[in-house]
């Protein structure tokens, strides 16, 4: 069976990290529309980072299933996983993460 590239993106869900620009917050979730979810973000259509706007992307990677993308949110969204976030947001400012 041959799948086109096109199906094959429908199937792809993104999990991604933004980072408000004026806070230190950093949210985390995942989504098939990567762009119109962050604008929603941006917007302040989404109750949980209203607060918080606005944000840039500071990380995102593709999965193949929802079940895949779920399981690297959680991991995103745990303990470590946002200590890596914060390290790349240090890093995208040109901050230094040294001690």
């Amino acid at each position: 069976m041959n799948f086109n590239n096109s199906f094959l993106e429908f199937r792809m869900y993104y999990v991604y990290a933004i980072s408000s620009l004026i806070k230190e917050y950093i949210y985390v979730g995942m989504s098939k529309d990567i762009n119109t979810r962050i604008e929603r973000h941006n917007k302040g259509y989404e109750r949980t980072t209203k607060p918080y706007i606005p944000f840039e992307l500071i990380y995102k990677e593709k999965c193949d299933s929802r079940v895949e993308a779920r399981k690297r949110e959680k991991y995103w969204k745990s303990g470590c996983g946002k200590e890596q976030l914060k390290e790349v947001r240090g890093e995208r400012a040109g901050l230094s993460t040294d001690r």
